[in-house]
């Protein structure tokens, strides 16, 4: 009897020291994170852009969490920008880090290329702007018209890699995935970021 009272109370012992180094510790450590100062909320065509890079699977294929340079330098050597923190994810629901990199990371995509045609063009067929590209092509959110009307978004195609005639248009989705394309700029300074100088000293 005594033996299998012993038993049960490491067996509580065991799970309340896992309860609190798995969520009450992580959980306190979250709450007090700082949330960088220049980070805004998403807009709604941003939202829009974001759910449809949910919903077509980008996040399968692209990471959006550079790692710091003493873990992994190769991520800063590809001008991935800044590691993220935390605070960086207020707004993300869900979070969409990623865990594969079969694409490059897009945390900070949108400082990299803050031009809506090169995401439009990206979108339409990413060969034509990186030739060795595997992504597929997003064609269904572009339209192929003989004349595009006034207010239409007009995406210039290089030859060979557009239609033979016509003009392609963007969509309201393809509009909406570059705006969120574009709000992957955390280019501004995060507060709880190492400094490697100081850990040094």
């Amino acid at each position: 009897m005594k033996r299998a009272l012993a038993i049960m109370v490491g067996a509580a012992f065991i799970l309340l020291l896992a309860m609190l180094t798995l969520v009450v510790l992580p959980y306190i450590q979250m709450t007090t994170e700082q949330v960088p100062p220049d980070l805004e909320p998403y807009t709604e065509l941003e939202q829009q852009g974001r759910d449809l890079y949910i919903a077509n699977g980008c996040v399968y294929c692209h990471s959006q969490q550079p790692r710091d340079p003493s873990f992994a330098p190769g991520d800063k050597a590809r001008g991935w920008g800044r590691p993220s923190v935390p605070g960086d994810y207020t707004y993300d629901q869900p979070h969409l880090m990623g865990t594969m990199r079969t694409g490059p990371d897009l945390f900070n995509i949108g400082a990299r290329q803050p031009s809506d045609d090169w995401h439009l063009l990206h979108l339409y067929n990413p060969r034509a702007v990186v030739e060795d590209s595997i992504m597929p092509p997003y064609r269904f959110m572009f339209r192929e018209v003989e004349a595009a009307a006034e207010d239409d978004r007009v995406v210039n195609i290089p030859k060979p890699y557009g239609p033979d005639s016509g003009q392609v248009v963007a969509t309201d989705d393809a509009l909406a995935m570059v705006a969120y394309l574009k709000a992957l700029d955390h280019t501004y300074p995060a507060p709880t970021l190492p400094q490697p100088e100081a850990a040094e000293e």
